[in-house]
């Protein structure tokens, strides 16, 4: 048996190639009648309780303005195609029941070949409406580098999207539709998932069989995977998985998505294990895309750079050394106090040879903010030594 095959690789699941005030009525009363007096004052009682229980009962069902609350406000309870309400269904019933709340998503990317010529790949993948107005959210590697991005939903209707925001580090992104009137996804509580429970994957395998279903268990929680790098904790599960369902959903037998589909484990003798990404982490990293554009927190360099990892690359950009092109530096920042400049190539950091976008996200999950860290870069022939306090 092969290396390879001793150990299976996890992949990414991608795709080949897509009061009112009231005016104040007074009325003047002479009469000495006490029953006109009792009359009035039950009225007016009844009409304040009617009013308060009113206003009570939309304060409870309705979501805060307050900006401090949730920006994704969903039904607690999940309903069938024919409005009755969905407690452990069959399979065919929470197909029927979510499949409107799952699209397709198709991209197109400007790469470049080993011959440095540029030419459009598409890509394909899925992703599930969170909001009646549009709003999707679906894995970054599906949409990471689209110069387009189509979203077909369930009806066979198609939408341009825009990204709202994305985050590497959790593989989650949100992206927008415009529309109205759409099925949302009602969220679910991945902290209550045990294993062994019954779970249904939608979405798009391949690219092409959009609104695919397939069932299967909860083979364990919080498993520890690495993917490109990336170390993530993920749902397993026996659904089947394949290129084009990532971004789509993990539901549970009452119609509530409980995760992001976003990996399979790939390799000669592998059959049944794919990955999400728990709802609950899938959900807040949502959230603060959508308020921010951004995961707040996470620490910084104030840089954006290029992988160069491969000799193609390294050519196409004029450099003869595998590392991370610095193409921009936030105005600023602390890597701009630091020294750093457009152009600077990393070699190093923390003393340690670095060439990926992934090995320099692993050293900085190892500091925190205040930290100080240090970099090696070539800049115009010659060895430059800076060091960052990281924000």
């Amino acid at each position: 048996m092969s290396n390879e095959e001793r150990n299976p690789e996890i992949l990414e699941a991608e795709v080949n190639e897509t009061q009112v005030e009231q005016p104040e009525k007074k009325h003047f009363f002479r009469s000495n009648k006490k029953i006109i007096a009792l009359c009035l004052a039950g009225c007016l009682l009844s009409t304040g309780l009617g009013f308060a229980g009113g206003y009570l009962a939309v304060s409870l069902t309705s979501p805060s303005n307050d900006s401090s609350k949730s920006v994704l406000y969903q039904s607690v309870i999940q309903t069938k195609a024919d409005g009755s309400e969905a407690t452990n269904m069959s399979i065919p019933d929470v197909a029927a029941t979510v499949k409107e709340s799952v699209v397709e998503i198709v991209t197109s990317t400007v790469k470049t070949s080993t011959f440095l010529q540029q030419y459009v790949a598409s890509g394909a993948g899925s992703g599930v409406i969170i909001s009646s107005d549009g709003t999707i959210i679906t894995n970054n590697h599906v949409i990471e580098g689209a110069t387009s991005i189509t979203v077909r939903l369930s009806d066979g209707t198609e939408y341009d999207a825009e990204v709202i925001g994305s985050d590497s580090q959790t593989d989650v992104a949100v992206i927008k539709i415009n529309a109205s009137n759409l099925k949302p996804a009602v969220f679910g509580d991945s902290s209550n998932l045990v294993v062994g429970q019954s779970v249904v994957a939608v979405g798009n395998p391949l690219g092409e069989l959009g609104g695919s279903v397939t069932e299967g268990i909860i083979s364990a929680l919080d498993r520890s995977i690495t993917i490109s790098g990336q170390t993530m904790t993920l749902l397993q599960t026996t659904a089947a998985i394949n290129p084009g369902n990532s971004g789509g959903g993990l539901f549970n037998t009452n119609g509530e998505l409980i995760g992001i589909v976003n990996a399979k484990s790939s390799g000669s003798d592998v059959e049944g294990i794919g990955f999400a990404i728990p709802v609950n982490i899938a959900k807040e990293v949502a959230e603060q895309l959508i308020s921010n554009g951004k995961v707040e927190g996470r620490l910084t360099l104030g840089i954006s750079y290029v992988e160069i990892s491969n000799v193609q690359t390294a050519m196409s950009y004029g450099v003869n050394t595998l590392g991370l092109l610095v193409a921009e530096v936030s105005e600023g920042s602390n890597a701009e106090r630091a020294g750093f400049m457009k152009g600077d190539l990393i070699i190093a950091a923390d003393e340690e040879q670095i060439s990926s976008s992934a090995e320099l996200k692993a050293k900085l999950q190892s500091h925190v903010p205040g930290n100080t860290m240090t970099f090696k870069v070539i800049r115009d022939k010659h060895y430059i030594d800076l060091s960052v306090v990281l924000e």
